[in-house]
């Protein structure tokens, strides 16, 4: 590499339902480059399976095909939680669960009373594979066979840096993400992982911001990328989303709204006691190994499956939904505080695409200020994601919440976490912008009418 021109970093972030793979440039502070795939699941005879050979297969055509690669020092890898790879002695992977396969389902009498407490792993009894400990004990005593031959498990993050350095690690922020594998006061791996003998076949624990090693000689071959460049041990993504805001503000009461396929809230020294296992609130563990007061729910799905489209909202659309009494109720989705709940929408006939979209940032806006609420969060509220991109969402979540100053940043402002995970100098903070709250007549009383309505059995 030439050592006059300075070192870019390779994001490499696979979400639920998309991966995407970023150039960065901590000198400069902004991301130069970025191309994405929508991800695709495979049906083998082992369950529903993330098809990790086609996202691989496409991360190396885009390493290659990606400008100045000459220049990249460090890849990062980022992955969703709820999942792990199953791999044998010979490094061939046997099983790679995709956590909404409803084959789980069918242990899950037999695996609850396995499960550690709540109050010690804070991880919620969940829906399908959603609990990582779910998942295998569903190979282990449904697939026996094929599990005694696993010599390792994956997390999601570390699986595609191990594909890409050879090297094996352990991360706390995925085994802290509603697993059941973790215990995050005692920092430590739960009974069931212990008994199990899950814990025993996971690979050493390392820092998600540990360089593992360079890239191997086959990814050298395949991408044209130095040699030198090395491979940090990577992130649960909505871990990655907060580590933005709390690099700065570790000791400060803050809350981030992380957003995607999960709109995931993340209360910074928030009160654990709060939590409820029946309402989908769990503690995720932040990349220094904290534990931290979460809540959630499939933000990305539910906006879909109300707006049923693209279209973009606007004011006079939400103001109309409001005259309408338009009203969409949860849940659209497997998983959150009102799982089980069949989600409605009433009033809806002859909305126009706008509307709909009015509607859906609207029940967004409300179900967020609900999960801020229930973790008694407090402090500056900062919205990530593609929320953040929604015209409408601050200004009306501005609008919900009783306290707290909504900001956002601008696109592009994961730099800073890219090098910290990559252990390079960091650009300065980015400046948040302050939101003003979106004020419409009828609102807060059409807010508390929904909040009613959750109550109703």
């Amino acid at each position: 590499m030439n050592e006059s021109a300075q070192e870019l970093i390779a994001v490499f972030d696979v979400g639920k339902t998309n991966a995407k793979l970023s150039l960065v440039d901590p000198a400069l502070g902004r991301e130069l480059w970025s191309v994405r795939r929508p991800n695709d699941l495979v049906e083998t005879g082992v369950g529903r399976q993330l098809d990790v050979l086609a996202i691989e297969a496409w991360l190396l055509d885009s390493l290659r095909a990606a400008p100045q690669r000459e220049r990249i020092g460090v890849i990062v890898p980022i992955a969703h939680g709820a999942a792990a790879v199953l791999v044998d002695h010979a490094g061939d992977v046997l099983a790679a669960p995709d956590y909404e396969d409803p084959c789980f389902n069918e242990v899950a009498e037999e695996y609850a009373p396995l499960r550690d407490a709540y109050s010690l792993t804070f991880s919620p009894d969940l829906p399908q594979g959603l609990n990582l400990g779910r998942q295998l004990y569903y190979l282990q005593s449904r697939r026996g066979e094929l599990f005694r031959r696993a010599a390792h498990i994956l997390l999601y993050p570390q699986y595609w840096a191990w594909r890409l350095s050879g090297v094996m690690a352990a991360e706390v922020t995925s085994l802290g993400t509603h697993t059941d594998l973790w215990r995050p006061h005692e920092r430590a791996y739960s009974s069931l992982a212990r008994k199990q003998g899950w814990a025993r076949i996971m690979p050493p624990q390392r820092s998600a911001s540990d360089r593992l090693g360079r890239i191997k000689d086959s990814v050298v071959s395949a991408t044209g990328l130095d040699p030198g460049c090395e491979v940090a041990c990577g992130i649960h993504d909505s871990n990655a989303s907060y580590l933005r805001f709390l690099m700065d503000r570790e000791r400060e009461a803050f809350t981030v709204v992380s957003s995607g396929t999960w709109t995931i809230v993340m209360a910074n020294r928030g009160d654990l006691r709060r939590l409820r296992e029946d309402r989908d609130m769990l503690a995720n563990v932040n990349a220094f190994g904290a534990p931290v007061a979460t809540a959630r729910y499939m933000g990305g799905r539910e906006y879909e499956a109300i707006a049923k489209g693209g279209d973009e909202p606007t004011i006079d659309a939400v103001i109309e939904v409001l005259s309408l009494g338009a009203v969409a109720l949860p849940s659209f989705a497997s998983a959150g505080p009102y799982s089980g709940r069949q989600g409605r929408i009433e009033t809806v006939d002859g909305l126009s695409g706008v509307q709909r979209a009015a509607l859906a940032t609207l029940y967004s806006a409300l179900m967020t200020s609900q999960l801020i609420e229930s973790l008694g969060s407090a402090g500056e509220i900062f919205v990530d994601g593609p929320l953040a991109r929604n015209p409408l969402f601050a200004r009306l979540l501005a609008a919900c919440v009783p306290v707290g100053t909504v900001r956002t940043y601008a696109e592009g402002g994961g730099t800073r976490v890219a090098a910290h995970l990559a252990r390079m100098s960091a650009p300065a903070a980015d400046v948040p912008q302050s939101i003003a709250p979106l004020r419409l007549p009828g609102l807060l009383d059409y807010q508390a009418n929904w909040r009613h309505r959750l109550e109703e059995k």
